[in-house]
């Protein structure tokens, strides 16, 4: 019996109706926000159609928006009830249920259990800088540590905890005072195991993060220590299970708060609601945005309650965070959890994706590593596998290969040489399968 096929292609992509746009765009936007992907006309789970009558399998899900796929139908529903109803007040000003409700459900997922409480804002980066906030004034310190390989966002703070200089930080300075760096486990890259065993490298991170308490700020002069469970942009790193929980116990022993930047490894992306669940720590605080509102502007700060009721009126705040049709596209977000068992095919599509991703990198010698938690997976390419020279311009070349072939890819890593799968969750298996296919055929050659 024949496969369905889902990618459908009539013209060069991109298309000339594309083009057009794209012609128009160089003119009319800054060169800094400009792509060269085909320019959409509607999608619907995780297939794209273009202007020029192109269809494509998308595994960017909106650079990891779409958990629950384009135009969830419940998602469409919720939205078009609520814009018939109002569309601004500014909740602080003339409040609404449906932001209410929604931190009733959020608070209930709080990893580790207990009281918890909810803010809203409108990107992670907001959620990241008042996270920030909270933490200082909740205990009179000023400094905050973030890791190498982090990106928590592009505001001043936000930008200040992220690692990475091209393109986010380069002559963007002087950024934020009082933040300091520590090494992140991930043993693929680290400089400090030299040849011993993944342990070897785990202990000696730690050793070096409690070695910056003695040579770069003082423990009692730390509010907070800011963390991704799994790295994002710096490339699907997964850290040693052993990590939370020994970096929950370090926090603890020193009084530091310990906040978990959950913007593009929550709302499912591991497999659990919070990438944090899998270590089984309490954070003290929780950021989250991207697909919390399936593909509307919401993020949050959700944390234990004696610390969100820190802050006094005012100090928290905006003019349209928690938009009353991002919130109810988030209560159908989370009524999509609930009742369509997203969880349940995301455990199956990461089994999926892993094994087909591994039997990849048995033939493709460019491929160094293939890691992730759950379907949260990513391929990092190298020229050569014991030197791991990052190969990026090959990792360029499979995506521009897979978008002329009709599937769409991202990069991500500090050397620009991994591809991450940020495909809805809910994407049916074929439509993943055929999208892996052809993702196999562009390694070649």
């Amino acid at each position: 019996m024949q496969k369905t096929r889902f990618i459908d292609l009539h013209t060069e992509i991109p298309g000339p109706k594309s083009v057009a746009v794209h012609q128009r765009m160089q003119k009319a936007l800054p060169k800094t926000i400009l792509g060269t992907t085909p320019v959409i006309e509607h999608a619907q789970g995780s297939i794209l159609k273009d202007i020029d009558g192109n269809t494509f399998i998308d595994l960017t899900g909106g650079l990891g928006c779409l958990n629950v796929g384009h135009c969830n139908p419940r998602v469409v529903r919720a939205i078009q009830e609520q814009s018939a109803k109002f569309l601004h007040t500014d909740f602080s000003n003339v409040p609404y249920d449906s932001l209410v409700r929604l931190a009733e459900r959020l608070n209930k997922t709080f990893p580790g259990g207990g009281d918890a409480k909810t803010i809203f804002f409108n990107a992670g980066t907001e959620a990241n800088e008042n996270a920030v906030k909270v933490a200082r004034l909740a205990t009179g310190r000023k400094a905050v540590i973030s890791f190498e390989s982090a990106f928590h966002g592009r505001t001043l703070m936000a930008l200040s905890l992220t690692s990475k200089a091209h393109p986010y930080k380069a002559g963007m300075g002087p950024f934020a005072s009082e933040v300091y760096r520590v090494p992140f486990p991930g043993s693929y890259r680290c400089d400090l195991a030299q040849g011993q065993p993944d342990h070897v490298c785990d202990e000696r991170c730690y050793a070096r993060i409690e070695r910056a308490l003695v040579t770069q700020v003082a423990p009692e002069d730390v509010a907070a220590v800011i963390v991704e469970p799994v790295q994002g942009e710096g490339g699907f790193v997964v850290p040693p299970k052993s990590f939370l929980p020994w970096l929950r116990r370090f926090t603890e022993e020193h009084g530091i708060l310990l906040i978990v930047d959950e913007v593009q490894c929550g709302v499912g992306r591991t497999g659990k609601m919070w990438a944090t669940e899998h270590s089984g720590i309490r954070p003290d605080m929780l950021t989250f945005a991207k697909s919390i509102a399936g593909g509307l502007p919401l993020s949050g700060l959700m944390g234990r309650s004696e610390l969100m009721d820190v802050p006094e009126g005012g100090q928290l705040g905006g003019t349209f965070i928690g938009n009353p049709l991002s919130c109810v596209a988030a209560n159908a977000v989370l009524d999509a959890f609930d009742q369509d068992g997203v969880l349940d095919q995301a455990v199956r599509a990461g089994e999926y994706m892993r094994g087909r991703l591994d039997a990849m990198a048995k033939t493709c010698q460019k491929i160094g590593e293939v890691r992730g938690l759950g379907p949260m997976v990513g391929v990092e390419f190298v020229e050569d596998r014991t030197t791991k020279v990052p190969a990026s311009e090959f990792t360029d070349l499979v995506v521009a290969r897979a978008l002329s072939q009709g599937v769409l890819l991202l990069t991500a890593g500090i050397y620009h040489n991994v591809i991450r799968f940020l495909q809805p969750l809910t994407t049916p298996m074929d439509v993943l399968e055929e999208g892996l296919d052809v993702f196999a055929e562009c390694l070649k050659g």
